[in-house]
Parts: C-alpha cells; structure tokens; sequence
C-alpha cells in the first residue's frame, strides 16, 4: 500500500541532518571592541562596545517577572532603609515602569501596562502598614492602594504611552518597507 504525501516539502535541510560546515569568508572571531570591516565589505559592522546600556528584549511573562521581582525587592529596601515610606515606593516605581515598557520585545508590547500596576500591588505588600494577621494585613494593602493611587495610575500611564510611542515605529518601519 502507498502512502502519498498529504503536506508539501518544505525548504531546508531536513531535521538531524549534518550540517554543512561554513566557507571561510562566513566565520567570524571573538567580537572586540572596536569597529572592523567585515569579509567582502567596505563599511566596517559594528561591533558590541562595552560602557553602552543594556537593550534587553524581555518575552511577556518575563517583563512580569522583572517589574514584580524589582518591585518587590524595593519594597523590602524601602522598608529597611527610609521605614516603609510610600513616597519613596511611589517614586521607585516610575523608573521600573519605564524599564519594563522599554525592555519588552515588541511582539509582547501590550503586556507592560498590564504587569506593571500588577508589580505595584506585588511590592506594595511589603511596605504596606498593616495589622496583624491576614485581614490586617489585607486592609493595609487595600488602604495602600487607595492612597497611592496617583503613583500606580502615573507609572502605567507612562508605560501605556512608551508602549503606544513604540508600537507607532514598529507599524510605521513596517509600512515604509
């Protein structure tokens, strides 16, 4: 009995194949710090220099990751050093915003002003003043929240806009190509 091919072939090497070593113009040597031209061209590539800011490109859920894991992290310093101040945590919060709404690839760009409010509420339970036991404990962060509600509704207003202002370039570089 014959099977027939219900898909198309597909182009490429197949999957565990060997694969074909590279010609001698395609390999390159450790990156250094300076500017050199590349095999075959005329312009020199640029090279990774070090002193330059970081560009990481988080997937969503690790731009979650990192918004709630710094907030949270600054809430326990904020506690330790300036005794739970919730101006300070408000203040912290709007450079951890920014961050997560300029590190976030640009495929996962909605999710920054989504997890960032999330985060605030996350770090907030360290600072927050609250009685003992769970409810106490509760209504300190509820109470936190409420209060605070200009630095949370500030710093997701900063990254809705980074995160709008971003995905206009990426729409208007996809239209000029």
């Amino acid at each position: 009995m014959e099977h027939h091919r219900t898909r198309p072939r597909q182009h490429g090497p197949r999957r565990g194949a060997p694969r074909a070593p590279l010609p001698p113009q395609a390999r390159r040597g450790p990156a250094t710090a300076e500017r050199r031209p590349a095999p075959g061209r005329s312009r020199p590539v640029p090279v990774a220099r070090p002193g330059r800011l970081p560009n990481p490109r988080l997937t969503g859920l690790g731009g979650g990751l990192f918004c709630g894991a710094v907030m949270f992290l600054l809430g326990f310093l904020d506690d330790l050093l300036f005794g739970a101040s919730l101006t300070v945590y408000g203040v912290l919060f709007l450079p951890v915003a920014v961050l997560t709404a300029l590190w976030v690839r640009g495929g996962d760009l909605l999710i920054a002003p989504v997890v960032v409010p999330i985060a605030f509420a996350a770090g907030l339970l360290t600072v927050a003043d609250g009685g003992g036991g769970f409810l106490g404990g509760l209504m300190g962060l509820v109470t936190a929240l409420s209060t605070q509600a200009g630095w949370l509704y500030g710093g997701t207003l900063i990254a809705g806009v980074i995160v709008l202002v971003r995905r206009a370039r990426i729409l208007r570089r996809r239209r000029g190509r």
